[in-house]
């Protein structure tokens, strides 16, 4: 790991188009979104190159903070590339990468999150991606 990016790979057992649409259909987004006790209440979703998104991430103590960016690249259900920027955190947007593999047990999901400045934020959303994916397997489990 550089000290600018993340990278982490999980295998969701679920089909691909399944594990794409999950990530990408606000009305299923909002079920798993959010590490730990983070829920998400809001979702907009405008799924095209130059479309853009917005997620509410309500903390327990009931502030929100927003993440938000737009679509660098839209192929389902291979691959997402979006821009990222988090309403708390100032600076300029750092850049997700969500490559959806096959996998003789489901997609094996492959992020890669770049261009962060600071290695404590980077780490920091380490720890985040993984407590939501951990709610996106529990979710395709389901």
């Amino acid at each position: 790991m550089t000290p600018t990016a993340l990278s982490m790979s999980r295998v969701i057992r679920a089909p691909r188009d399944r594990v794409f649409k999950a990530w990408t259909d606000p009305a299923i987004l909002v079920k798993w979104w959010g590490p730990g006790t983070v829920t998400c209440p809001e979702a907009q979703i405008d799924l095209r190159v130059g479309g853009a998104y917005r997620i509410a991430n309500a903390q327990p103590d009931g502030s929100i903070t927003w993440i938000s960016g737009v679509f660098q690249s839209v192929t389902p259900p291979d691959q997402l590339v979006y821009t990222w920027s988090v309403s708390m955190i100032p600076g300029e947007p750092t850049l997700v990468t969500l490559d959806f593999h096959p996998h003789p047990e489901g997609t094996e999901l492959v992020l890669h999150h770049s261009r962060f400045t600071d290695p404590s934020v980077r780490d920091m959303h380490l720890e985040g991606w993984g407590g939501c994916i951990d709610k996106l397997e529990a979710l395709m489990a389901a």
